[in-house]
Formats: structure tokens, sequence, C-alpha cells
């Protein structure tokens, strides 16, 4: 199916035109699709029915399903399960900060990353998402909830450099000024460590945020909790940051989660000291989520802030994620998995 919300504004002009429309049908379309977020076609008033027949029996427009909705209790943070047009199952996360509304989305269906702290990874992949059904979460959660979106995460379910094409798109469409025109600086991806596509984002020199799940200060430590890394050594991702950095002139934040009694010990801080010294860089330590199937705990308050203390004592910013909406699941896959579990997807 040609999908004309993952189009972007030229292409769509185009293709208006092949259909034998003026070409002033686009932005009208456009309009709809990304800046006053119609969920379907019924809702474009000014759009005539002929036209949006000729788009049903040729193309379409993908559009995400709200399925579950839960609010926390403790800080108002809102998850999402949305379904797409094929069954497939996601999730988005709202949380309210005082600079501004953040969601984050997910980029896949599932995830081949195998990371074993996160409960994303669990049942594998389904597939990949395309760049309207990527959008389409943060259009769905502005238009229920009548407040703006200003700042994007793309760290949810799914390895966003795995689906890298459909993820670049994403992101011309959500900072484009004809939609939402979210600044790239409001915008933070978040990936495992694939080299090559660290240094091919880092040619398009865009001004996102590149955050790097790290989560070891060694190979040997970063293999037995990520499988990816068997794949890219440590140094290997360092020198793709580097070259980032060199392109960008942006920080890097690298993401630390801190497992108790694994990686969170003061030769653990010394160790990430080295790796990271002199780097323009950013650590941003995540109190694990426990999940069922792994027997990982969350470290100590205690040893989190030691280990922010450590850091910062050697001049490497390092702050501790705030834990939002842990009442309702909110951690990456959480929700998801036991929605689908229930509902036997």
């Amino acid at each position: 199916m040609t999908d004309i919300k993952s189009m972007t504004f030229f292409e769509l002009e185009n293709y208006i035109e092949s259909l034998g429309e003026k070409k002033f049908r686009a932005k009208q379309l456009y309009d709809w699709m990304h800046k006053k977020l119609a969920r379907n076609f019924d809702e474009m008033s000014n759009i005539p029915k002929n036209l949006k027949q000729k788009i049903k029996d040729d193309a379409g427009m993908c559009s995400v399903k709200e399925v579950a909705h839960l609010t926390s209790d403790i800080d108002g943070t809102e998850k999402f399960i949305f379904e797409l047009y094929d069954g497939s199952i996601i999730e988005s996360v709202l949380m309210r900060y005082k600079h501004g509304n953040s969601v984050c989305i997910s980029s896949q269906a599932g995830c081949r990353m195998g990371c074993r702290f996160c409960a994303s990874t669990i049942g594998g992949l389904t597939r990949c998402l395309e760049p309207s059904e990527m959008l389409d979460q943060i259009y769905h959660i502005q238009h229920e909830t009548g407040e703006r979106v200003s700042n994007v995460v793309v760290m949810g379910t799914g390895e966003p450099f795995d689906n890298f094409d459909h993820l670049i798109r994403f992101l011309d469409l959500l900072t484009n000024e004809k939609g939402l025109h979210i600044s790239q600086r409001n915008i933070t991806v978040s990936t495992c460590g694939i080299v090559p596509k660290i240094y091919e984002l880092a040619e398009k020199k865009l001004q996102i945020t590149l955050a790097i799940s790290l989560h070891a200060p060694n190979d040997e430590m970063r293999k037995e909790l990520m499988p990816i890394a068997n794949k890219y050594s440590i140094q290997e991702i360092m020198d793709a940051c580097d070259a980032y950095v060199a392109a960008t002139n942006r920080r890097i934040t690298f993401e630390y989660s801190l497992v108790k009694g694994v990686n969170d010990q003061p030769e653990h801080a010394r160790m990430l000291i080295q790796l990271l010294r002199g780097k323009l860089c950013h650590v941003n330590l995540i109190p694990v989520n426990p999940i069922e199937e792994r027997d990982y705990q969350q470290s100590t308050k205690e040893s989190i802030y030691e280990f922010q203390h450590l850091l910062e004592k050697q001049h490497i910013r390092a702050t501790v994620r705030r834990e939002m909406g842990r009442d309702i699941q909110a951690a990456c896959g959480q929700l998801r998995k036991r929605y689908i579990e229930k509902k036997g997807v």
C-alpha cells in the first residue's frame, strides 16, 4: 500500500498531479495530516469526495489505533498502547516536564537486539515501523490531549538504527516547517551502538541529540548485557561518537542502566571515567527497571548517587534519570508485553 502520510511534501505534490488533480490539493492534504492531525479522510472537509476516493482506491493513510491508555497516579505520566493496521502492537509514553511535554515513541514492533535488561526485546522483532506510524504516535497523543508536544525521544520499543531509512524520513517530516515543525534540537534518538549508522547519521549533520546505550564500562561486561557488543567494541563506538561530535558539534548522551552488583560499583565508575574523559558528553544514569524474565535488581540509592558523584568529581556531567510512570509500567516494553500476553496477540 502507498502511504501518503509517509510522503514528503514534494512527493505528495507529484502524487496528486499523477492522479490528474491540481497541485494545491497536496498542500491541503499535507495540512490535514501534519498540522490539523486528521485521523481519517472524513475529517478533511475541503477535500473533494472524488479525490478522497481516488486516494483510497490507490493508496491509504496509516493511523495508529489506541487500544489501551493508562495514567500514573504518581506523576501524571501517560502510557499508550497502539495497534497498527496489521495487528502489531507498539507503545508510547507522554511525560510532562516544566520545559514542555515529551513523547517517547517506538520505532519497531518488538526488537531483535536482545539487551538483557529490556522487556522490548522479549519475543523478538515483529517488523519495522513506517515513518507515518512513528509520526502518528505523536500526532495521536497531541490530538487526544490537546497539548503541544515539544520534545520527542525515539527510545521506546525497537532499535531506531535497525530502521534507519524510515527514521531519517520520520525526522524530516517531524521537523518540516509545513508540519509540526519540532526543532531538531528537541529530538533525541537512542541506539545500542550500530557503528556504521552512527557514521551515516554524522554525515547528515543533523542537530538532534544522539544517545548511546552504553550500560557497561568495558567490552566483557557489555557482552553479558548486550549482544550487539559481540559485533561492535566500545572503542569502535567511541570512535564513531568522536566523528559524530566533529561533524555536528553536538554533545553525546551516554545511557548507563545501573544494575545492582553488576555494573554499579566504584571501580565501574572509574573505568567509565577513563573511557569518557575529555569527550563532549553527558551521562544519563538509569536505575534499571526490574522485569519478571530477568533477575536484575535496581541499584541502591546510595550506589547510584556515589556513582554520579565519582563521575562529576572528574568533570563528567552526570544526571540520574527521574523515574516516571512506574505504577503503570512505563519502562520500555513492559506494558506492551503485558497487553500482548493478555490479549494473546
